[in-house]
């Protein structure tokens, strides 16, 4: 008789007379899952928080690694668009007159009208305003003359090598009979001065100022 015979001739109301290799396999078979109950309980649940924060530990770490290997990868691209924008920059800096070069902007402004072929009834430097490494310096200023004559003014204005800035344009007539040919424009230009040197060197010499 095989196994599988002796197996189904077994009566569960008499274990006691049950063969001793059947009895043998069913204790090591109640043993072995009372062991996989155990540990579930005991080892899986304790240790089942931990392997779940190292597996998302895992990931986190797989994502930055990716990101700084991409960063790695398009290092010469940042290098160069840094190098770029440095060069832009000074581009820009250079065309912020420093201190002693802001009258001859106001000069180089003012003839700028006047080669337009317009009457300058007002030019009016404001105040002095920082801005962080610049500073911004107003200009009123009222001109007569045609329409054409403005936009050569404008353009001109746009064809200085410092950076001017032109704001609250306005175009009125100065009569009803001039047209096109005899207006006012009110214009508040803007230009721009460097002032980060000048506040190094007032930064420099404060602590030998102090008493």
């Amino acid at each position: 008789m095989n196994f599988v015979d002796q197996l189904k001739s077994l009566d569960p109301r008499d274990v006691g007379r049950w063969p001793l290799p059947v009895r043998a396999f069913f204790i090591a078979l109640i043993f072995a899952l009372v062991t996989a109950f155990a540990w579930y309980m005991f080892v899986w649940n304790d240790d089942r928080p931990i392997l779940q924060k190292a597996q998302a530990d895992e990931l986190d770490l797989r994502a930055q690694f990716e990101s700084k290997q991409q960063r790695a990868a398009n290092l010469d691209a940042y290098r160069a668009q840094l190098a770029e924008m440095e060069r832009s920059f000074g581009a820009m800096l250079r065309q912020l007159p420093g201190k002693t070069e802001v009258p001859n902007l106001l000069v180089d402004i003012s003839q700028t009208g006047l080669a337009a072929g317009l009457q300058e009834k007002l030019f009016q430097p404001g105040s002095e305003k920082g801005n962080g490494f610049y500073a911004e310096l107003p200009i009123k200023i009222k001109l007569v003359g045609s329409y054409h004559d403005f936009g050569n003014f404008v353009s001109g204005i746009a064809a200085l090598p410092r950076i001017v800035t032109l704001h609250d344009i306005q175009i009125t007539p100065v009569d009803t009979k001039g047209g096109y040919d005899n207006l006012t424009m009110d214009v508040t230009a803007k230009t721009y001065r460097y002032i980060e040197d000048e506040g190094a060197r007032g930064a420099k010499k404060k602590p030998g100022g102090a008493t």
